[in-house]
């Protein structure tokens, strides 16, 4: 939370001045009040109101604003969806817009920078850290098929040679798809070795 104290005649004065400093409204602040404004007597003795006021962040909020600020200083035009399923503690930001190649990067490894820093600036004041999933124009749908197809061909591979093989580094997310499709075939097993972000899978024929 950020959070600043403020002096004025009245309370109500008090707090529209905090929240005019802190750029939000009354109803996403939490209000504190340290002390009531005192007349005094004949001008002398006479106190101010003195509040204590936190700006309550929001992290879907916070991240939001970043994504719109980064995309557009990327010159990308975009429309950014959110979705949150109840009871869950991740949200899903769906980047919709032209030419979005270079916002993906290769293998998605621009996304999957832009989803980190999106969490860390998100999460960095929030009491309770939620997480944070980007995708671009169904990037991770398509991604997936193409990881599905790729685990099938060389768990055949594997089972024909009778011989281990590494995949390229993925992140943590792409590897659990590789993992669930090789699972499936009892005589082939998979382990991740390595330290990110180069962590990568190992296909393994079970002896």
């Amino acid at each position: 939370m950020i959070k600043v104290v403020v002096e004025a005649k009245t309370v109500d004065e008090a707090v529209k001045l905090a929240c005019q400093q802190l750029h939000t409204d009354q109803s996403k602040v939490n209000i504190h009040i340290l002390e009531y404004p005192k007349k005094g007597f004949l001008g002398l003795f006479a106190r101010k109101a003195k509040v204590e006021v936190e700006r309550i962040i929001d992290p879907v909020d916070e991240a939001l604003h970043f994504l719109t600020q980064v995309t557009k200083k990327m010159g990308f035009d975009v429309l950014i969806d959110v979705e949150r399923l109840a009871n869950s503690a991740s949200v899903t930001f769906h980047i919709r817009g032209s030419d979005l190649g270079l916002l993906i990067g290769k293998r998605g490894q621009t996304l999957e920078s832009l989803q980190l820093l999106t969490n860390i600036v998100a999460n960095r004041s929030a009491k309770k850290s939620i997480r944070f999933l980007l995708d671009a124009d169904g990037y991770r749908k398509r991604r997936e098929e193409v990881l599905i197809a790729l685990a099938k061909k060389l768990a055949k591979q594997v089972l024909h040679n009778k011989k281990n093989v590494v995949l390229d580094p993925m992140p943590p997310n792409e590897r659990k798809i590789i993992h669930h499709v090789i699972q499936k075939d009892k005589n082939l097993t998979t382990y991740s070795e390595g330290i990110e972000p180069h962590r990568y899978v190992v296909i393994s024929w079970k002896a």
